[in-house]
This record gives C-alpha cells, structure tokens and sequence, in this order.
C-alpha cells in the first residue's frame, strides 16, 4: 500500500496547488509511481500548473458514476512517467462527491502508487472533508502571515481529531528581508504557534510564478531555483533521507550582493 498524504492549511491563497504539482514532480524524479489527486471540485487547478489540461477527458466523478474505468481518468505526464493525474470535474461542485467515494478512490490508487498526494482545496467544508477522508499522513501548508497561520493551527486540530497523526509542516513564500526587518512572521514563530514538525521552507520567487503560468513544475528546471531545490528536499525527506534545510539569510545576502555587483558593472 502506498502512503496517502493530504496537502491542506485552511487558507486559500497560500500555494497548496504549486507544492502539490512540485512535490509529486519530485517524487517521481526520485523513482517513485506518484499519483495527484485533485480534491477541488468546481475550481481545480492542478492540471493547469502541470501543463496538463488539453489532456483531461474524464474526470474523478465520472469514475464513481461508473462512466468510465479508473485507468481512463488518470493522465499520464508525458515528461514523468512514472506520475499520473486524477482531474476533478469543474463543472460540479464539493457536494457532487461523498467522502466514502473519495476514499475508495484514494485507496484503489494506493495499491498501484507508492505515493497518493491529495491537493485539498481550502476551508473546512465538504471539500475537506472529502480531501481527508482516506489520508493517512498531512502536509499542512502555510504562509507567515498571521491569518494564514491561524487557519492552518485550526486546520491541524481537526486533522489530529481525524486521527491522522503524522503531520508536517511546510513554511511557504518566505521572505528573508522581510523576517531580517521584523515585517513577517519567521520559521520558529510558525513553528511555536503550529507545534508540528517543519518538513520544508520555501523561498518566495518570481519563478514561482513563471513555472505556473507554463505549466512547467520548477522541479523540473535544469539548474534548479531555491524553491525548486526546497521542494525537491522535501521530496527527499519524505524518503526518509536527511536533507539540511537551506540557510536562505546566506542565500538572500548572496543575491543581493550579486544585485548590486551587476548595478555597478
């Protein structure tokens, strides 16, 4: 059986869709037989940030309905083989599915896939609900801002009511200048409001936006940008392998320096 695992945090907005696509990116490149399953019916998005969506014919509902077979609904990323997605219907809503067939769903794939990562659309309604439904592990994802981490700790208490009892935390769009000024939120404040281990710390980036707008993970680039190279630590440790995290101040000083440099040649 292969490990279920929620990315979720309660706030919309904080790039659960952007880790979901990267990290199951990631996996893959390790060798592991990833499957996304995109929980957010009505509005899902995971096919676009994977470059995905002109190859979308069925959808997740169209499974439960007895449409069509399971393997018809997966689509298979032409630069990894080894992952696959499971759309959600955009033209319906949260309710069209029941938690039940979500984790029918989850656990079929899970006897075929080492990994089942689940892009859990916010709040903490049906959507939830259904995200969380055969999760056996979460990766709770949260910005340093204070609304966003008050959602994610309450996010946290209803996973742990739930009984999933492994979750991590991973700390997205941070800005080391703005943590250096005391104008954001730093790592360990998160960390002590939250109480969940940290699993990832990613740098916000212009190319974050970019890889989104092409479809293009970031995992994939050829010299790899500090969040791609953070997410793909992730990936790492949820091997298992110990992965130091990346000192960001020394990487932000470095890139600034580098800023200047080019200013005055």
């Amino acid at each position: 059986m292969g490990r279920i695992i929620v990315i979720t945090s309660g706030k919309g907005g904080v790039g659960k869709t952007t880790c979901t696509a990267n990290l199951g990116m990631a996996l893959a490149r390790l060798g592991k037989k990833v499957a996304l399953m995109d929980a957010d019916f009505g509005l899902r998005n995971l096919d676009l940030l994977l470059g995905l969506e002109n190859r979308v014919v069925y959808t997740a509902l169209d499974v439960v309905s007895g449409q069509c077979r399971l393997d018809q609904a997966l689509v298979k990323d032409k630069r990894q083989n080894q992952l696959v997605l499971l759309p959600a219907a955009q033209s319906r809503d949260k309710d069209a599915i029941t938690p039940d067939q979500m984790k029918q769903l989850a656990l079929e794939l899970s006897q075929r896939f080492d990994y089942v990562l689940v892009d859990c659309p916010a709040g903490i309604e049906m959507g939830f609900r259904n995200a969380i439904a055969a999760a056996q592990e979460a990766l709770v994802v949260t910005t340093p801002e204070i609304a966003a981490v008050r959602d994610a700790d309450r996010v946290v208490g209803l996973l742990e009511a739930n009984r999933i009892k492994t979750i991590n935390l991973v700390v997205n769009r941070l800005r080391p200048a703005m943590v250096q000024a005391n104008d954001m939120m730093s790592v360990q404040d998160v960390q002590e409001i939250l109480s969940i281990p940290l699993i990832g710390v990613i740098p916000d980036d212009e190319q974050v936006i970019v890889s989104t707008n092409k479809g293009e993970p970031l995992v994939l680039a050829d010299n790899l940008s500090l969040p791609g190279l953070a997410i793909s630590n992730v990936a790492r440790r949820l091997e298992g392998q110990k992965v130091d995290f990346i000192d960001l101040d020394a990487a932000y000083d470095k890139s600034l320096l580098a800023r200047v440099r080019r200013f005055f040649r």
